[in-house]
C-alpha cells in the first residue's frame, strides 16, 4: 500500500558549470489527497526541484518515489511514459497550444499516457465533465485556445492536468496573475477537482497569503539548501 503518493530521501543536485549551484533536500513528503503549498523566494531552488520530481532532471544522489515507484530509476523513454501517466501539470504560463481547441488542449495528455486514457471510457465526455465543473462557458470546448480570457485559459490547463486522473498535481505559480478574489475562486475549483479525482497537490508559489487555504505549508528554506560553488 502507498501511504504518500510523492517521497524524496536524500536528493541532491549541482547544476553544471563551474559557477553551479547544488541543491540537497533530506526529506519531502506528499500523502495521497494531500494539498501542500511550497513557498519559497526567486533563487530557492523551487523550479529546480519541481523538475526534478518530474523527472526531467536527474538528482546525483537520492531516490525520487511517486505512487511507489522510483522515478529517478527509470530510462529515460520509460521516465517520460511515468510522468505523463502520473503527473498532471499545471504551468505558471499554461502551455496551451494556442491554435487547437480547448478539446485539443484537455485531451493532449491522453495521446502520451497510456495509464491515464484507460482510465477515461469517453475521453471527449469527461474534458466537457471537467469544464463544466470548472464553469467553463458550454460553447468553450470548440473554441481556440488564444481567443480565451486568461481566466478560461487557466482553467483548461486545470483540465489537461486533472484529466485521467493522475495521482500527482502540480502547480507552478497558477495564481500569480490574479487578484486575490479571482485567486480564492481558482483554488476553490482546484481543490475540489483534485479531491474528487482523488489526486495530491503540491502548488509553488512565493506567495505566503495562500498559506491558510492548504493542508499544510512547506518553506524550501526548511527542507532544502542551496550553495553557489567555490570559484
Amino acid at each position: 500500500m502507498v501511504d504518500a503518493t510523492l517521497k524524496i530521501n536524500d536528493l541532491a543536485y549541482r547544476w553544471p558549470g563551474r559557477d553551479g549551484f547544488s541543491l540537497t533536500v533530506p526529506h519531502l513528503s506528499v500523502a495521497a489527497g494531500e494539498t501542500v503549498l511550497l513557498l519559497g523566494e526567486s533563487g530557492s531552488g523551487k523550479s529546480t526541484l519541481l523538475s526534478l520530481i518530474c523527472g526531467t532532471v536527474l538528482p546525483d544522489r537520492g531516490k525520487i518515489s511517486i505512487a511507489g515507484r522510483t522515478i529517478s530509476a527509470l530510462n529515460g523513454g520509460a521516465r517520460d511514459t511515468f510522468r505523463a501517466d502520473h503527473i498532471g501539470v499545471i504551468f505558471q504560463q499554461f502551455n496551451l497550444l494556442p491554435f487547437g481547441t480547448v478539446i485539443d488542449n484537455i485531451l493532449l495528455p491522453l495521446r502520451f499516457a497510456p495509464s491515464r486514457r484507460r482510465r477515461v471510457s469517453d475521453a471527449t465526455a469527461e474534458a466537457s465533465r471537467l469544464c463544466s465543473a470548472l464553469n467553463l462557458p458550454e460553447d468553450v470546448i470548440s473554441a481556440k485556445a488564444r481567443t480565451l480570457s486568461v481566466g478560461q485559459q487557466q482553467r483548461v490547463a486545470v483540465a489537461r492536468a486533472l484529466i485521467g486522473t493522475p495521482p500527482l498535481i502540480i502547480a507552478d505559480e497558477p495564481t500569480s496573475a490574479l487578484d486575490s478574489a479571482v485567486q480564492s475562486a481558482f483554488l476553490d475549483l482546484l481543490f475540489t477537482q483534485t479531491a474528487s479525482h482523488g489526486s495530491s497537490l503540491l502548488m509553488v508559489s512565493h506567495d505566503a497569503r495562500l498559506s491558510a487555504c492548504f493542508d499544510r505549508v512547506v518553506h524550501m528554506e526548511d527542507i532544502a539548501q542551496v550553495k553557489r560553488a567555490m570559484t
